[in-house]
């Protein structure tokens, strides 16, 4: 072997096609790949010399365009050396700097870096998967029957390897009776969807189908001209039948808290929408019109709103949200907390200083949904916090290993050669996170590969490797295997950065 370690591969996609139920599918072939090689001198490696991986990208299996990237790892983070982080204690929190203790997850800023405090008052940083449930697909429920005989053994089973490779949490859409169920819970988190829910039955209201007018879109959410009905009186009723189903959970210790909603569409232009779109008996149209009113002392229209405008309203749009659906999270549970709507558009909230102060008003950690970027920017992160005065955590984030053998034509996250590449990538993104001091937590999507025979969802979880097992529950051990070299470092990688 000579002296280069080549931190690439051929990435070889196989051309085949899934038959639909009607077998009638046409079978489109994938091309062969090859992956651009980037050679690496690790010839007198060692830990903590700064001498990173590189690896290869592509936005999904469709793209013939491949974009390389460095990604740090704990064993060759430049000037970090490692032994052991401290002992844990029961809620998963380090035994160390004790703050006062509530009986409740909370946060809390020590010095320059935010934590989680653990219902003992240890600091925490939660680091888990999103949507860990035993399986979603018939396929994957049998498989789980042939491993594990029951879903209870399943989620003590399961919830025993997230530990030993260093999760001590479980994100949006997981099993959360299943994990109160289980012989050591871990800290999971609750998805209540009160807009969702009245999108559902708007929609119905209008047979399935909004209209459109010409030269606009209802957006990837859904939503009628992209637009969360915040104003109409009818959401308000939602917000009550969704969200008061939390109340059972209002004294679990093992809770971290509750998001509300999924990605909803904050579009910079959303005043205009409301002015230009909507009847004017509509009461969307009637909140928008005001607003715009006594702001401008005067009958308006739309030729009258100013880009000071369109950033003021949206302030006043995404406050009539949050503000109703955070008095009900703390109406029928006073005792966790709120962790936001899961944010995701890089040109609208994400980098609205309007949105995210509002934000901070009432959620306690902001949420994030992290893709179409390698790693987290530095600058962005800092403003999040600055902007919003509380920590963040990003709780969607993954890349799809082509050497799975699935598809990998669908989904947010980017492609990756292979399952190793995927762990230099997960350790790469956490140190970024855990070098801004301003999150807390992270949660990768998800616990399990999509199956692409479900045709049952929609079709960005359909056919891609992003889980940390596949669908017969065998974990990717590449992965893994750098998963836990980074989560059992983090509280020493807190003390590398602080210093």
């Amino acid at each position: 072997m000579n002296s280069h370690k080549f931190f690439a591969a051929i990435a070889i996609t196989l051309a085949f096609g899934l038959l639909s139920c009607t077998d009638k599918t046409p079978v489109t072939p994938i091309p062969i790949t090859i992956v651009p090689v980037t050679p690496v001198d690790t010839t007198h490696s060692k830990p903590g010399d700064g001498i990173y991986n590189t690896v290869n990208t592509r936005t999904n299996a469709l793209s013939t365009k491949w974009t390389a990237y460095t990604a740090k790892t704990v064993d060759h983070l430049l000037g970090f050396s490692y032994s052991k982080d401290p002992v844990l204690g029961t809620y998963g929190g380090y035994k160390v700097n004790q703050s006062t203790a509530t009986g409740y997850f909370r946060v809390e800023k020590k010095g320059d870096r935010w934590w989680i405090i653990d219902p003992e008052g240890y600091p925490f940083i939660n680091r888990g998967v999103a949507v860990f449930v035993a399986g979603t697909s018939t396929n994957q429920k049998t498989a789980l029957t042939n491993k594990y005989g029951s879903s209870q053994n399943w989620v003590n089973s399961e919830s025993n390897l997230l530990r030993y490779n260093g999760f001590n949490g479980a994100g949006a859409w997981s099993d959360v009776d299943l994990i109160r169920s289980s012989t050591k819970p871990l800290a999971y988190t609750v998805i209540v969807s009160p807009m969702g829910a009245y999108n559902t039955q708007n929609l119905k209201n209008y047979g399935g189908t909004y209209p459109v007018i010409p030269g606009t879109s209802q957006g990837w959410q859904g939503y009628r001209y992209d637009l969360a009905m915040v104003f109409d009186p009818q959401f308000d009723t939602y917000i009550q039948s969704s969200i008061s189903v939390i109340s059972k959970y209002a004294t679990d210790k093992n809770l971290l808290g509750y998001f509300t909603d999924n990605e909803l569409p904050w579009v910079n232009d959303a005043l205009d929408r409301h002015i230009k779109y909507l009847g004017i008996t509509e009461p969307g149209y009637i909140a928008a019109k005001a607003w715009l009113d006594a702001r401008k002392g005067k009958s308006s229209t739309a030729a009258d709103i100013t880009a000071a405008d369109r950033i003021a309203f949206n302030g006043f749009y995404f406050e009539t949200y949050v503000q109703k659906v955070a008095a009900a999270v703390r109406k029928y549970d006073p005792n966790h907390m709120y962790l936001g709507c899961k944010f995701n558009q890089w040109s609208e909230e994400l980098a609205s200083s309007e949105i995210f102060r509002v934000a901070g008003k009432y959620m306690d950690i902001v949420s994030i949904d992290h893709y179409q970027k390698w790693q987290p920017d530095m600058t962005v992160m800092t403003n999040w916090t600055t902007w919003s005065g509380k920590p963040f955590m990003v709780v969607e984030f993954y890349t799809k290993g082509e050497d799975s053998g699935l598809p990998n034509n669908t989904g947010a996250g980017w492609n990756v050669p292979s399952q190793l590449d995927r762990g230099y990538f997960y350790q790469n993104f956490a140190i970024n996170l855990l070098q801004s001091k301003c999150c807390v937590g992270w949660h990768w999507f998800t616990y399990q590969d999509n199956d692409p025979l479900n045709l049952n969802t929609d079709v960005s979880n359909r056919d891609s490797n992003k889980g940390i097992v596949n669908s017969d529950f065998t974990p990717y051990t590449p992965l893994m295997d750098n998963i836990k070299k980074l989560n059992e470092h983090v509280y020493e990688l807190t003390q590398f950065f602080d210093k």
